[in-house]
């Protein structure tokens, strides 16, 4: 094939996932909702996958904190190989149940915490394991799988099926299912953070200003929520630790007081 008619089958093929996301909307939905009961709660979201799903745990969980202002412990991705895996592929690592049995217990797993497994074959041994050992701690748990029928799906408290169908690269689940994957956590932990109530209208207010580029985004949220100008949102912020809460607070009480006055 040459390399247009390449390109044209896989977009072709990746049609197949926002099907399969869409078959899944009622148990993404539900799986949100758990997701942000437990964060209200105190718990953690703790992700478990191997290989590519593990790295796609890893960036999801990675994103929240600076997205949504929240501590870096209460999304948690648990990946087979651990730290090495998250740049390099460690295939072995998959394979041992034990690591994330006891993964989970130095982390001292709480009935607060949900785990949810991603697998695309859904009987990857690392995270069955740790979806069954969490189950008997009486965590409430949650399987995402590519595959109808899988161990992961059977075993968990709450099943996802996200069927993309055969690879077009065969065996190569960084395509389709990679993809379905992604997706699917992005559903799961945006709900969980919208219900938490970590978002205003479709505005992330509790964003980390970590650079200029995310100082400039608060200045805009600011501007889009208050009366004031790019300007005074930027001295604003750089008065009030550059939280857009506090000065939407601050704005707010000035234009309540020149009501009343």
């Amino acid at each position: 094939m040459s390399a247009i008619d390449i390109v044209h089958l896989m977009n072709d093929e990746e049609s197949a996932v926002l099907r399969a996301l869409h078959a899944a909307e009622a148990p993404l939905a539900f799986a949100g909702e758990k997701a942000a009961e437990a964060f209200q709660a105190g718990g953690r979201i703790i992700y478990v996958g191997a290989g590519t799903s593990g790295r796609i745990a890893t960036a999801d969980a990675a994103e929240m904190p600076p997205t949504f202002g929240i501590e870096s412990n209460r999304f948690v991705a648990l990946i087979a190989g651990g730290t090495t895996a998250k740049d390099r592929s460690v295939e072995d690592a998959e394979d041992d149940r034990h690591a994330s049995i006891a993964a989970l217990n130095e982390m001292r797993l709480s009935r607060k915490d949900i785990v949810i497994g991603i697998a695309a074959s859904g009987s990857t041994p690392f995270v069955v394991s740790a979806v069954h050992h969490a189950q008997q701690k009486g965590v409430w748990t949650c399987g995402i799988a590519n595959n109808r029928g899988a161990p992961l799906l059977q075993i968990a408290d709450h099943a996802i099926l996200l069927d993309t169908g055969p690879e077009v690269l065969t065996g190569s689940t960084r395509l389709k299912a990679g993809t379905a994957q992604k997706l699917a956590l992005n559903r799961i932990s945006t709900v969980a953070m919208v219900l938490s109530g970590k978002v205003i209208e479709n505005l992330m207010v509790d964003v980390k200003a970590k650079n200029q580029k995310l100082k400039d985004r608060c200045a805009r949220i600011v501007c889009e929520l208050t009366p004031v100008t790019k300007d005074e949102a930027l001295e604003l912020l750089e008065a009030n630790h550059w939280s857009i809460r506090e000065v939407i607070s601050v704005v707010r009480e000035a234009e309540l007081s020149r009501a009343v006055g």
